[in-house]
């Protein structure tokens, strides 16, 4: 299968360590990061410069140690960091705010729409984290490493059917998940109220 190996190009270590660097910082609280590097792994693994499964392993890995910090920083400091003074503090409350009401009406679904620092602030279970945020961020990884390869593939003229069937899929993961997450959500809220 094409999508599985790698081009006679090869890629280069590096762009696998960015691509990680990329996605753990973005689990770990900075904003958007990790989104567009793992498009654009996915993209270069659609022309052969990366491996596709190996950047789902990596960005997988990575989500995990990203939702980790942001999870222990959130446990240690997080109240001391979103009650901090200065020009941002009432948006910090209010996520903080935001975030306790999801983990009370949402439970462990939490972890797929919060940052990693507010599960660590809600003080969800450290064992219940690990394995949700790990399933978190391989579901991110293959909804968007899936998408990008194919829309890559097909934006170049070069596709197939494998391709387009990788383009479905990763669509499906994401809209399947968010559909999930919805629908657990009204019916959570329904039996809460």
């Amino acid at each position: 299968m094409r999508w599985l190996a790698t081009s006679q190009l090869g890629a280069t270590w590096w762009q696998y360590v960015v691509l990680f660097l990329a996605v753990t910082a973005s689990w770990a609280g900075v904003p958007v990061i990790g989104s567009v590097a793992m498009g654009a792994a996915g993209v270069a693994a659609s022309q052969g410069r990366l491996n596709l499964l190996a950047v789902i392993v990596v960005a997988t890995a990575a989500g995990e140690l990203g939702g980790l910090l942001g999870y222990a920083i959130g446990l240690r400091w997080g109240r001391e960091i979103m009650e901090h003074p200065g020009a941002r503090q009432a948006s910090r409350q209010h996520l903080v705010e935001k975030g306790e009401r999801a983990y009370a009406r949402w439970g462990r679904l939490a972890v797929f729409f919060t940052p990693a620092i507010i599960s660590g602030t809600a003080r969800m279970r450290h064992g219940q984290f690990v394995i949700w945020n790990l399933l978190a961020a391989f579901l991110f990884a293959v909804a968007v490493g899936l998408s990008s390869y194919g829309l890559g593939r097909i934006a170049t003229g070069h596709w197939s059917g494998l391709d387009f069937g990788a383009l479905t899929l990763g669509l499906i993961t994401g809209v399947g998940t968010t559909v999930v997450l919805h629908r657990r959500r009204r019916t959570r809220g329904r039996s809460l109220a």
